[in-house]
């Protein structure tokens, strides 16, 4: 058989992006997902907080991701649960494996990535001393707490000021634990501010700006860290130290996007977002491919997520019934001056509009952004305030697409007076 579309992974990202398929009239369609149930991350995050976007209400994780489970049924979506897939090629095949089937190689009219992100570990930031037990990246924390059922320690210091982080200082709080601190190396924290408010001002959790970990103590388990401050070059400041006595240590210093099958085939990276790069309808470089989700860049809201993947399902869709666009006239967006990275590097010509993502570099309080070709500006927009932790959105009209005469356009950010 070959399907219309299969979409590699079963997270919201996937979820989205298949139904959106079958709702533009795609029928052979089928979701492989690495895990035994669909929901992806989600599943694991049982606070509350997401929704607000895109159902108007407030969700937790779990009732957010049964939504979409639940639009599944009727639409004759195929779905291979327990089934990890170990390649994807241009051809549009997907080599995978499960327990029943064993190995197999399916064939796709069209494929969506969405294989979401995951944790930077120790290993990746090179935290100096021992390596007892009881350092553990916080989703894996949340994932022992909230899932298995089992209290990961009792006086914990966390590493890293990201959502995940944040909202582990909270529910290791809840659980009864004593959580002593959240340093962040930069000047300014990860998150989301409501998180900031909500998981450590309201439960009086310290937040140690422009500090990190310089040592872990322990034998068998960890007994205690050092922290320090740190200069404009990051390095730790002799004098600054400060110990605490703690059992547990939780990273929250970063995501990575998933993107070793996409390596694999040879589809283009984005350098800045270690995403996909993705057009404005989330194709891929590889034609027919298409990506959505944390795989191409982390997200702040999953109701985010959902409007990216249901676009990239559409766009699947009208590639199976109506073949390739031309990429030969795009036009490429460039970061400028306090931008992160930029989603997406690349706009058709013929596309009716486009919406550009991205993340500032810092926090900026009165400020403006402005998409510019050449010196010539064609949007400008203020904002009260912005910050690295939340995405920024700017919509470029089909008017604005028309009057770009050349084939490269600057994306920057800027404080402005009031």
């Amino acid at each position: 058989m070959i399907y219309d579309l299969i979409v590699v992974g079963g997270g919201p990202a996937g979820l989205a992006a298949a139904i959106a398929a079958h709702e533009k009239g795609l029928e052979k369609i089928l979701i492989v997902e690495r895990d035994k149930e669909l929901g992806g991350i989600l599943n694991q995050c049982i606070h509350n907080g997401f929704g607000l976007h895109y159902f108007k209400e407030e969700l937790t994780g779990p009732e957010y991701a049964s939504r979409f489970i639940d639009m599944l049924d009727g639409t004759g979506i195929e779905v291979m649960t327990d089934t990890m897939v170990l390649e994807v090629t241009t051809d549009k095949e997907v080599h995978c494996i499960n327990p029943e089937k064993g190995y197999q190689i399916l064939n796709a009219k069209s494929i969506v990535l969405a294989m979401g992100c995951r944790e930077r570990t120790r290993g990746a930031i090179s935290i100096p001393g021992t390596r007892p037990a009881g350092i553990l990246t916080a989703g894996a924390a949340q994932r022992y707490v909230n899932i298995e059922g089992h209290m990961v320690g009792k006086r914990v210091v966390i590493l890293g000021s990201g959502d995940i982080g944040l909202i582990m200082a909270r529910r290791m709080t809840l659980e009864g634990a004593k959580v002593l601190a959240c340093v962040e190396l930069m000047p300014y924290s990860g998150g989301l501010q409501r998180n900031i408010v909500q998981c450590l001002n309201d439960f009086d959790i310290p937040l140690y700006l422009s500090h990190t970990i310089t040592d872990i103590r322990g034998k068998n388990r960890v007994e205690g860290v050092t922290i320090a401050k740190v200069g404009p070059d990051r390095k730790p400041i002799a004098g600054t130290e400060i110990d605490f006595d703690c059992d547990t240590v939780l990273l929250s210093v970063g995501l990575i996007p998933e993107n070793e099958l996409t390596r694999t085939a040879g589809i283009d990276i984005d350098a800045a977002s270690n995403g996909v790069a993705v057009y404005e309808n989330m194709e891929s470089s590889a034609e027919g491919i298409f990506a959505c989700g944390n795989v191409v860049h982390v997200h702040d809201l999953v109701d985010y997520v959902t409007g990216e993947s249901q676009k990239a399902g559409r766009a699947a869709a009208e590639y199976v019934k109506l073949g390739e666009r031309s990429r030969k006239n795009h036009i490429s967006v460039k970061e400028g001056e306090g931008v992160g990275f930029i989603v997406p590097s690349k706009i058709h010509r013929e596309a009716m509009d486009a919406e550009i993502y991205f993340r500032p570099r810092k926090i900026f309080g009165t400020s403006a952004i402005t998409v510019k070709e050449g010196d010539r500006v064609l949007v400008h927009v203020k904002r009260a305030h912005m910050a690295p932790g939340e995405m920024e959105r700017v919509r470029l009209t089909r008017a604005l697409l028309d009057a770009v005469m050349s084939d490269e356009i600057t994306v920057s950010a800027e404080e402005v007076e009031e």
